[in-house]
């Protein structure tokens, strides 16, 4: 059967006070549409439409990767009015919509695979997700008759004192025969203490029409919509549990979850141990048997076996086997890193190739290099690589031993087995299996000190 999907994004988020629309807001590194349009689409829903009105040009360009269709809903009139907003991407199709709502990020695959399936299952004209809360607040409640059929939904301005105690409260988001949905559209109205046209009228219109409503029930965290940065916070402590628990699932040994922050879309290998304060972003992959101590991030990166980290930055770049970073190096974008390396305490490496075995133990800087394997760079090396108007770059070969102190003025090479004397400032090539030394000579001045303030 034929299954489409509306998420329901077009309103304002007043109480977000941000300028960014409420859905575009993150939760673990994704925006909250995307979370909701991501499991739609692992649930073989392919064709999703989504309602945009405030903040619209922004929405359409933080989901454009995402492939979708969208439709306007230019006064905020209510949920029946922006599903009105969409009867053209309706119009034609037949068999079931699904309706999610864009702010709702912890909706889970499995649950809209289940509400989908419930619905078809059971040849219901709706479906409506619900759920069970203690102290149901403003939610709209789920009214049943006697014999437990849901006979309708009635928003929380509108509930009666025997309705306001129903605990059953509605989601927001359901599933459609699309030709009943369609039908019954027009016969909303906004005879209601808000003044707007309500979705949640559909269920007692079709219920009136002899139509058949199902419900089902799901964990009230998976419907629970972001409204204020303080339920954003809760969303994304939330979303981290899941995440965490998923990567201690498959064989990552995480000290503390609730100490680490781990993105949507990281993969770790088995038997890494990350310790609590890490901060691991964007498509980063961290493989198996990795150690990260204490309080490093790292974005966008991939992070071979067995490296070690330590209280240290890497941004795009990628660290080889059995090599240890840090503590308090700062790995720039642009970066590749070979295997047994050693990148040690305040170095910086930007968009510049370590080879294989090369040991950077500290207080150094690598800038536009090009650095062979073997190679040993002293405490306080310095790459110059910018004259004041364009970055240069430096080539090193295999095996060269740079004393500490050194300068590197770019555009410079070291060839292969050169040695570079202590308080050097290169700024010729180096030939193979050469000592360079680039420093005054030293002078001393017998008595200079006691002539200078009669001292003898």
């Amino acid at each position: 059967m034929y299954k489409c999907a509306i998420i329901l994004a077009a309103g304002e988020g007043k109480r977000m006070n941000s300028d960014t629309p409420k859905v575009l807001h993150k939760v673990c590194g994704k925006e909250m549409i995307n979370h909701v349009i991501d499991n739609i689409r692992s649930c073989n829903i392919e064709d999703v439409n989504v309602v945009i009105g405030k903040g619209a040009e922004k929405v359409r360009k933080g989901t454009k990767s995402r492939n979708i269709s969208y439709s306007v809903q230019e006064d905020q009139l209510g949920t029946g009015h922006a599903v009105m907003c969409a009867e053209e991407f309706l119009k034609g199709k037949s068999g079931s919509v699904a309706i999610f709502v864009g702010d709702g990020p912890l909706i889970t695959e499995s649950t809209v695979g289940n509400l989908v399936n419930f619905h078809e299952e059971g040849e219901y004209s709706a479906t409506i997700l619900t759920s069970i809360m203690e102290e149901p607040a403003k939610y709209g409640r789920i009214i049943r008759n006697a014999n437990g059929e849901v006979e309708k939904i009635v928003e929380f301005k509108d509930c009666t004192p025997a309705e306001v105690k129903v605990q059953e409260i509605n989601s927001g988001m359901y599933c459609f025969d699309i030709q009943n949905l369609l039908n019954t559209l027009s016969k909303l109205n906004n005879n209601n203490n808000q003044g707007e046209y309500y979705l949640t009228d559909v269920i007692e219109i079709l219920k009136k029409e002899g139509k058949k409503v199902g419900a089902i029930d799901v964990p009230v965290e998976e419907i629970t919509a972001v409204n204020s940065k303080v339920e954003l916070a809760t969303a994304e402590i939330i979303m981290r549990e899941r995440i965490n628990k998923k990567h201690m699932e498959n064989g990552a040994i995480i000290i503390d979850p609730k100490s680490t922050y781990i993105d949507w879309n990281v993969k770790i290998g088995r038997d890494t141990v990350i310790y609590p304060g890490n901060v691991l972003q964007g498509d980063t992959v961290i493989k198996d048997g990795c150690t990260l101590y204490p309080n490093n991030r790292i974005d966008n990166s991939v992070i071979e076996s067995n490296v070690t980290v330590q209280n240290s930055v890497v941004l795009d770049s990628n660290i080889g086997e059995n090599t240890t970073v840090g503590p308090f190096a700062y790995i720039r974008p642009d970066s590749n890193i070979g295997k047994n390396a050693r990148i040690g305490d305040f170095v910086e490496i930007k968009k510049s190739t370590i080879g294989d075995g090369t040991k950077v133990s500290h207080l150094t800087y690598i800038g536009d290099a090009e650095v062979g394997t073997d190679c040993n760079f002293g405490c306080g090396t310095v790459i110059v690589n910018y004259d004041g108007k364009h970055k240069n770059k430096t080539v090193i070969g295999n095996k060269v031993f740079i004393g500490c102190n050194s300068n590197l003025v770019s555009p410079v090479v070291l060839e292969d087995d050169t040695y570079i004397g202590a308080g050097s400032t290169i700024t010729h090539k180096v030939p193979k299996g050469s000592l360079a030394i680039a420093r005054a000579k030293q002078v001393n001045k017998e008595n200079w000190v006691y002539d200078k303030y009669n001292k003898r």
